[in-house]
C-alpha cells in the first residue's frame, strides 16, 4: 500500500474520532436526563436514599429551588469535579488561574458577588452580597433569572444533585472553605 493510502485511512480514522468527540460535547451541551416524579418500578422493601428522595421532591415542582442544606448533605464534591468540566470551558478552577470568558472561581464561594478583576454585567454588579451557598444554588439554577441582564450565556445546572455536587466541589476551591451551613 503507498504512503498516499496510509494517510488517507489515518484521516478518515481521526475524522471519525473529531466527529465522535464532537457529537459527544454537543450531547452534554443540550442537557441531562430529568429525574422521574414518582419510581417508574416500586421495589417491595428498598428504602429510597436521601438523595433520590430530594430530587423527587424537586421534581413534582418544575421551577421550584430547593433548599440547598439537604441537597449539600446528600451531594459529593468528587462527582461535583464532572460536573465542573462544563465550567471549565470559560472559568479557571486553578488557584491563581486567568481569568477566561469568566471570571477565576478559586475561591468563589464566601466571595464578594462581582469583587474580582473582570468585566462583570451592570446586572451582577449590583447584586451586592456574598456568594453563600443559597445564592450559588439560585444562580447556577438559571443565571439569566437569578441576574436578568447578566452576561453569562451557560442556561443553568437543572438537575438539584449535580448542582449541590457541584457547589460542594466549588467549595473546596479554597485555602480556607466556607463552613457548611
Amino acid at each position: 500500500m503507498s504512503a498516499m493510502g496510509i494517510n488517507k485511512i489515518a484521516g478518515a480514522i481521526l475524522t471519525a474520532l473529531i466527529i465522535i468527540k464532537v457529537s459527544d460535547l454537543a450531547g452534554d451541551a443540550v442537557g441531562q436526563a430529568q429525574p422521574l416524579a414518582n419510581p417508574a418500578y416500586l421495589v417491595e422493601g428498598a428504602a429510597a436514599t436521601p438523595a433520590a428522595k430530594i430530587q423527587a421532591k424537586s421534581a413534582a415542582t418544575p421551577g421550584a429551588i430547593t433548599a440547598i442544606g439537604p441537597l449539600l448533605a446528600a451531594a459529593s464534591a468528587e462527582s461535583g469535579k464532572s460536573v465542573a468540566r462544563k465550567c471549565a470551558t470559560c472559568h479557571s478552577l486553578k488557584k491563581g488561574g486567568k481569568r477566561k470568558v469568566g471570571p477565576a472561581l478559586w475561591g468563589v464561594v464566601g466571595a464578594k458577588k462581582a469583587s474580582r478583576s473582570f468585566r462583570y454585567s451592570s446586572a451582577l454588579k449590583g447584586l451586592g452580597g456574598v456568594w453563600d451557598y443559597a445564592a450559588l444554588n439560585a444562580f447556577l439554577a438559571s443565571p439569566k433569572t437569578f441576574a436578568p441582564g447578566n452576561k453569562m450565556t451557560f442556561t443553568g445546572v437543572k438537575r438539584d444533585s449535580d448542582r449541590a455536587a457541584l457547589i460542594l466541589y466549588l467549595r473546596s476551591l479554597a485555602d480556607s472553605p466556607l463552613p457548611l451551613p
